[in-house]
């Protein structure tokens, strides 16, 4: 189950880290004003920082809804979602399209990309990893309502897809809105 935590304020900058960080200005580098390459690297490689920027989580970091007072759809397209045969160990792919109307929380695109990710090193059937990402979402923001469909690949001659739903007790979406179909053809600005 993905871990629940708030997303870092970002009017208060980014968050405090134990190390501090080396600033070296232009021209300031060291006594020779040539900096030296660390042992092991080569001339325009760069070294792995000690805390890597991104890295696989479980986590889903969440915000306050700045629209909570109406329903309104965020789609989140994940066009590159990896695990892998529970069975035969060999990849899986797929593309994950999730629509969601929020209600007091929003879920924070990198840590959704991070937690999608996670999935990388992990087998899974197509239906239960599917299920289970929905149960995550929802736990983690409490959504009005949301909607995943996977479409796995090609996996021995056969497409999967897999739909799964989540309405929160007591919601009712707005009745649906149909404008009329714009005649290009012979447009005049009228209807």
């Amino acid at each position: 189950m993905a871990k629940k935590t708030a997303a870092p304020d970002r009017a208060a900058g980014a968050p405090k880290t134990e190390k501090a960080v080396k600033v070296v200005k232009p021209g300031k580098a060291g006594k020779s004003g040539k900096e030296k390459a660390k042992p092991g690297l080569q001339v325009g490689e760069r070294g792995m920082p000690p805390n890597p920027p991104t890295a696989p989580s479980k986590e889903l970091h969440v915000f306050a809804n700045p629209s909570a007072g109406r329903d309104y759809v965020i789609q989140f397209q994940i066009p590159e979602f990896t695990c892998h045969c529970p069975l035969t160990g060999q990849p899986d792919f797929a593309h994950f399209t999730i629509d969601m109307i929020c209600d007091q929380l929003c879920i924070e695109l990198k840590s959704l990309k991070m937690y999608m990710w996670s999935y990388r090193d992990e087998g899974a059937f197509h239906e239960k990893v599917t299920n289970t990402i929905l149960d995550d979402l929802v736990a983690a923001a409490d959504p009005r309502f949301v909607r995943i469909t996977a479409k796995w690949y090609v996996r021995g001659g056969i497409y999967t897809n897999v739909v799964v739903e989540h309405r929160k007790t007591g919601w009712t979406p707005q009745p649906r809105v149909d404008l009329p179909a714009a005649n290009l053809g012979t447009a005049t600005g009228l209807l």
